[in-house]
């Protein structure tokens, strides 16, 4: 299910018509997808100012800008899958005629490499971006201003060269990779490399002392494409979300999106609200985390944020150079929906089995003096401390071999569970990353026989 109560979408609808009037924004897109889709979305002023009071809807296009980033990031990712690429791969390895040395995929996915921000060329003055043919010889004459790791420093230029990592590799241009390997697949039919000729949302730039919009340009970045090239829709943005929440095999696994959100470097280090994963922005409101990616070209501001906890989305597509922040909307109807009308929790389905072998391991037993609860869901084994607050997901193991386990998620994943028995085979004791586990708590004094 994924309708919306009628309550809680009249306040959405508030929430995106103060932004819009308060950030003096000539057309506005919000929506929210869940459950696999788009449910819910509204559109605030005009999409083009020649027509007034006529809306965007969620079939208008935006810029979406460095959104693009997120997609450039998943189709390197599937290369890895492949076995064509390492993360910790050099670029040299994968471009010969890189000048620059030891910059890792992993470094450039997460903005951690230290080069500039930019291509050369003051691409934001002249409004001249590089083609393909310049962009390696443009990248070999760019700076490198920091240590690798030392800090986080976005670089567009960097992600131009993500795209022409995939075009080597893929043997197709970058945009042909990503349609083929994402937009097909999900059925994204209207996202492409600048405006497609459908509904579309003119982009404006609003002066700070006067209320009259200028329109703002339609650039071709050329080979920044990869980093910035995209243009979108709502419905389109929330097929993307929804494939980020719950993934699809024929695009990506669970395992690497997953891998994906994990934090490679922090960006906000005064207060740990934002870091960045490979390609997608980490931003934490509160208690909440949730994964994506802002948009900026001239003309168009966007963000599309998800909660993967909850499978729900929220996207923000503003037509002004400068507007409010795309985030903070995108992620404020995600929390109204979950505040207000959150999706009921799935039906509890009992098990049909509880296997022979563990029968005797169920239950608690004690490591360093605190409990932890091993029980079983769905025939497989599980693992977590009584005092673990509930977001916590428990340890989960799979079956090694004859008393042997192995962590696949959750505390100590990787690790292993062993099993010990007495001669009449009941269990007497656990190690598990190596530490025992006793049916009763014991002091490491105890557990020594000191």
């Amino acid at each position: 299910m994924t309708e919306i109560a009628a309550q809680t979408q009249v306040a959405l609808s508030r929430i995106v018509a103060e932004r819009q009037s308060k950030g003096r924004v000539p057309g506005v897109v919000g929506a929210v997808a869940r459950a696999g889709a788009l449910a819910w979305s509204t559109g605030v002023g005009s999409a083009d100012l020649e027509n007034p009071g006529v809306p965007p809807t969620a079939d208008s296009q935006f810029l979406i800008a460095s959104q693009s980033k997120t997609l450039t990031a998943v189709t390197v990712m599937a290369l890895r899958d492949e076995g064509k690429l390492s993360l910790d791969d050099p670029i040299e390895k994968l471009i010969p005629d890189s000048k620059h040395e030891g910059i890792t995929v992993r470094q450039m996915l997460s903005h951690a490499s230290g080069m500039q921000r930019e291509p050369i060329g003051d691409v934001w003055d002249l409004m001249k971006f590089p083609s393909r043919e310049d962009l390696v010889p443009g990248w070999n004459g760019a700076e490198r201003i920091g240590k690798p790791h030392h800090r986080f420093h976005y670089s567009n230029l960097v992600f131009s060269l993500l795209g022409e990592i995939v075009a080597r590799i893929d043997g197709r241009s970058w945009y042909d990779a990503v349609k083929a390997r994402i937009l097909d697949p999900l059925e994204m039919r209207r996202t492409t490399v600048g405006m497609d000729g459908g509904p579309a949302q003119t982009g404006y730039y609003v002066p700070p002392w006067t209320d009259v919009p200028v329109r703002e340009p339609l650039l071709d970045i050329g080979a920044m494409d990869a980093c910035g090239g995209l243009a979108s829709t709502a419905e389109d943005l929330a097929k993307w979300a929804m494939f980020v929440a719950n993934p699809v095999d024929e695009v990506l696994s669970k395992d690497t999106l997953d891998e994906m959100c994990q934090v490679q470097i922090m960006a906000d280090v005064d207060r740990w609200q934002l870091a960045f994963g490979l390609g997608f922005m980490l931003l934490r409101r509160g208690d909440r985390l949730f994964v994506g990616h802002d948009g900026g070209m001239p003309g168009h501001i966007t963000s599309t944020f998800v909660d993967r906890a909850s499978g729900t989305a929220g996207i923000a597509l503003f037509g002004a150079t400068s507007s409010p922040a795309p985030s903070a909307l995108a992620t404020d109807l995600i929390i109204k929906v979950l505040e207000d009308d959150p999706l009921p929790p799935e039906a509890w389905v009992p098990g049909t089995e509880v296997p022979a072998e563990l029968a005797g391991v169920l239950g608690t037993w004690f490591t360093e003096g605190s409990p932890f609860v091993f029980s079983v869901k769905n025939g497989v084994l599980e693992a977590k401390s009584p005092a673990a607050a509930e977001y916590q997901s428990p340890a989960v193991f799979e079956r090694v071999s004859e008393d042997t386990y192995r962590t696949v998620s959750g505390r100590e994943t990787g690790e292993l569970l062993r099993i010990t028995r007495d001669p009449a085979g009941h269990p007497t004791k656990l190690h598990w990353a190596t530490y025992l586990c006793t049916r009763e708590p014991l002091s490491f004094g105890e557990i020594s026989g000191g």
